[in-house]
This record gives C-alpha cells, structure tokens and sequence, in this order.
C-alpha cells in the first residue's frame, strides 16, 4: 500500500515562497507519476502540476512561473517550490500519485497541508 506524506505547508505572507514536500512509501517512487493538487473551501480538488517519471513537467495556468515540482527518486520525495504567492493560492494542497505516465496522477492521495496567504 502506497503512502503519501506532506509537509511544509504554512502562513506565507504575499510574495513570499514556501516549499512543500511528499514523502513517498510502500512502492517503486521512479515508477509513479505524482502530482500536487489544491482544494479551496466547497471546491473541487484541482490539479495543480505534476511531474512524469522522467521528469516532464506540467503546470497549470494560473501557477506557470511561480511554482516549480521535482522529484527526487533517491528520497521518494516531490516536491512544490511555491514562489510569488497570493491569497488566490490559500488552499489544502494534496500529494498524489499513479504507478503510470499520466499528467493527473490520482490513485494515491497523502492527507493534505494547509498554505494560507493573508490578504
């Protein structure tokens, strides 16, 4: 059984950056594409990046030249540099993962880490 956990989460004040990260367990890490996701109050979950095995990335709009993900296969980790931030970015951002190329990773799912940027 796959397990996502992340970290890093926090109060960031506008402008300023944060680093998530997702630890990943219990599977081949270099086998899954994983992803960051991000859920506002009484919305859908969206996707924010993800990342391929290989390395592709894939951002969306809203967060192309602010945000960056990598992985690191060594450390089972992903992670999501958050750079230039707003309120528009508070939100629950969730880790998930698929044993598969897919730019929407979502087999496995971590639990969540709150970013709150104060207007």
């Amino acid at each position: 059984q796959v397990q996502l956990v992340e970290s890093g989460g926090g109060l960031v004040q506008s402008g300023g950056s944060l680093r998530l990260s997702c630890v990943a367990s219990g599977g081949t890490f270099e086998m899954y594409s994983m992803g960051w996701y991000r859920q506002f109050p009484e919305k859908e979950r969206e996707l924010v990046a993800s990342i391929s095995m290989s390395g592709y990335a894939y951002y969306t709009d809203s967060v192309k030249g602010r945000f960056t993900i990598s992985r690191d296969n060594d450390k089972n980790t992903v992670y999501l540099d958050m750079g230039s931030v707003n309120p528009g970015d508070t939100a629950i951002y969730y880790c998930a993962g698929t044993p598969r190329s897919t730019y929407q990773p979502k087999d496995y799912w971590g639990r969540g880490t709150q970013v709150i940027v104060p207007p």
